[in-house]
C-alpha cells in the first residue's frame, strides 16, 4: 500500500451505560447518520430484554448474545494453482466483535416483529440462549471451516 495505514479514532462511551462496545453496536445500527434514534432502539431493545427475562440486566444479556456469535474461525479464499481453496483461519478479536455484530444487526432486521426495537430484543433472546438465526451462521460459518481443515497447510 502507498499510504500509511489510518488511526484508529477513540470511541466515546455512550451515555446511559457508559461502554464503547455499545457505542460500537449503535454505529452499526445506525441508518442515514441518525445516532439519537439508534440509541433509542438499543435502549428499548435492551429494555424488553430486561422486561421478558424478568432480570433487570439487559445488557449482561446482550453481551452474552454477542459472545455466543462471535466466530472463531473463518474461511478465506486462496488461489493455488489455478484452482480456489477456502482456507480456515483463526479470526482477529476486533474482526470477531464486528462480525458479530453485523451478523445480530442484519439478522435481527430480517425478523418479524412490528418494530426494530422488538427485532433486536427477539434477536438477543434468541442468541443469548445458543440459539436464532446469528448463532446458526456462526454454525455455519464454523462446519465451512471444519470441512476445508484438510487445506489449512496453504495458509499464508
Amino acid at each position: 500500500m502507498r499510504k500509511a495505514r489510518a488511526k484508529k479514532r477513540p470511541l466515546l462511551p455512550d451515555p446511559r451505560f457508559h461502554d464503547t462496545l455499545v457505542t460500537r453496536f449503535v454505529n452499526n445500527l445506525m441508518y442515514d447518520g441518525k445516532k439519537s434514534i439508534a440509541y433509542g432502539i438499543f435502549y428499548e431493545a435492551v429494555d424488553i430484554v430486561s422486561e421478558k427475562t424478568g432480570e433487570g440486566n439487559g445488557l449482561e444479556m446482550w453481551k452474552q448474545a454477542l459472545t455466543n456469535v462471535m466466530p472463531h474461525v473463518e474461511v478465506r479464499s486462496r488461489r493455488v494453482g489455478g484452482s480456489t481453496f477456502q482456507i480456515p483461519q483463526p479470526i482477529r478479536p476486533e474482526r470477531k466483535v464486528s462480525m458479530a455484530i453485523k451478523w445480530l444487526i442484519g439478522y435481527s432486521r430480517g425478523r418479524n416483529e412490528k418494530t426494530m426495537a422488538a427485532k433486536l430484543a427477539a434477536e438477543i433472546l434468541a442468541a443469548s440462549k445458543e440459539e436464532g438465526a446469528a448463532v446458526k451462521k456462526r454454525m455455519d460459518v464454523h462446519r465451512m471451516a471444519e470441512a476445508n481443515k484438510a487445506f489449512s497447510h496453504f495458509r499464508f
